[in-house]
């Protein structure tokens, strides 16, 4: 048998990875799948990037950066941030990674160890979770519910404060809820934070996604309340529709990026030369293409939610952000003797063609996943196939 670390025993594969490449299989091999898996958008990226980009190219700006990224993106991320939130940051508070998943990665590894609990909120994305045990910490979950909205609010995740807790990591808006935190419920955790010396991880990787004109200027109220206790990481990726570019990025203090530097030195060293010109321009140009996309996702998230709905078995909590519908189907698991999620989506994809991400994935069993990053055709064509399938396989009891 084959020896390998310890720390493989702790992970697990990314499901949400698993039905892209379930999709991609199927595709490669003739089947025409409607898939509603995929965690990223469906737009083109902006013109304006791509010039950049090929600029970079004919430029012949393809040697090596520094680790954290060249001082013109560093100040492109700093300048986002100012313009966006009024926060100020220095140089040496930013690090540029592979995406957002690498800077979420970098926080859990040089933040926490062994014998600390990190608490998170559930649903969940998966990888968070899988990135507290590679770090040998103990992930705490505390979960949130559809008849609150799935809001996440101080009182569940301070409630689950222990002497132990080194971190509290919050996604907002949340993958896979769409969920927002508000400004008070962060001051109020940042607050007991920065007095604990605990860390608080701010995952804005959907930042620019939010449907209505609430507050939430969340690095700002970090900025306030625990400055020297706060990592921020943001990404290009679902703002700029650039998700195999690869880059995100970390703020926080200097010590603590610093550390990521380190690390990250002896991992993947910088970004893409040619991807950090591209964000660049993502960052500093125009940000109408932003405005564009999440018109159209609202527009989406309203006729999927609509047509799903049809049937009264299906619940589902509005979103406000990112761009997934997060549908209870425990009734129709029920119905058609479904054991799990997992069975359910594994069901509609052989027989339907449909592809979704089972509820487990996300810590939340009896809940699909489904993106509307994708057509109108196909949402409607993607919901009028689950309907029939729910139709069959899971008929409504007969009324008396």
């Amino acid at each position: 048998m084959t020896r390998l670390a310890p720390r493989v025993a702790r992970m697990a594969s990314s499901p949400t990875m698993m039905v892209t490449a379930t999709v991609d299989r199927l595709r490669r091999s003739g089947v025409e799948v409607i898939d509603f898996g995929a965690g990223e958008p469906d737009f083109g990226t902006p013109d304006a990037v791509n010039a950049a980009a090929h600029a970079a190219i004919d430029a012949h700006f393809s040697k090596y950066t520094p680790v954290g990224g060249t001082a013109e993106l560093k100040r492109a991320i700093l300048s986002r941030y100012q313009q966006d939130y009024g926060v100020t940051y220095a140089e040496n508070e930013v690090i540029a990674c592979a995406g957002g998943k690498q800077a979420l990665f970098n926080a859990a590894m040089t933040l926490f160890g062994p014998g600390d609990e990190v608490i998170l909120h559930t649903p969940t994305w998966p990888t968070l979770v899988e990135q507290v045990k590679l770090a040998e910490a103990t992930p705490v979950l505390v979960e949130t519910v559809p008849e609150h909205g799935f809001a996440i609010t101080a009182d569940r995740l301070l409630g689950a404060v222990t002497p132990q807790t080194r971190g509290i990591i919050i996604n907002s808006p949340s993958n896979p809820t769409g969920a927002l935190i508000s400004e008070d419920d962060l001051a109020a955790i940042a607050r007991v934070a920065a007095e604990r010396r605990i860390w608080i991880v701010l995952d804005l990787c959907y930042e620019k996604l939010i449907y209505d004109p609430v507050p939430h200027n969340l690095p700002a109220v970090l900025v306030e309340y625990a400055p020297a206790q706060s990592i921020v990481c943001g990404s290009a990726s679902k703002a700029y529709a650039m998700t195999g570019w690869r880059c995100g990025w970390s703020l926080g203090p200097a010590d603590a990026i610093s550390a990521q530097h380190a690390l990250q030195s002896h991992a993947t060293s910088n970004v893409s030369s040619i991807t950090q010109k591209a964000v660049v321009a993502a960052l500093t140009g125009s940000q109408q293409p932003v405005a564009d996309m999440l018109a159209a996702y609202r527009e989406r998230r309203d006729r999927l939610y609509g047509w799903l709905t049809a049937d009264p078995r299906i619940k589902i909590v509005m979103p406000a952000g990112a761009f997934y519908l997060f549908p209870d189907v425990r009734a129709l698991l029920a119905a058609g003797g479904f054991t799990s999620t997992n069975e359910f989506a594994q069901a509609l994809l052989e027989e339907s063609r449909v592809a979704v991400t089972p509820g487990e994935a996300f810590e939340a069993p009896g809940f699909i996943r489904l993106s509307y990053a994708t057509s109108m055709e196909h949402l409607r064509e993607g919901s009028e196939r689950l309907l029939d399938f729910a139709a069959r396989r899971a008929p409504r009891a007969a009324v008396r």
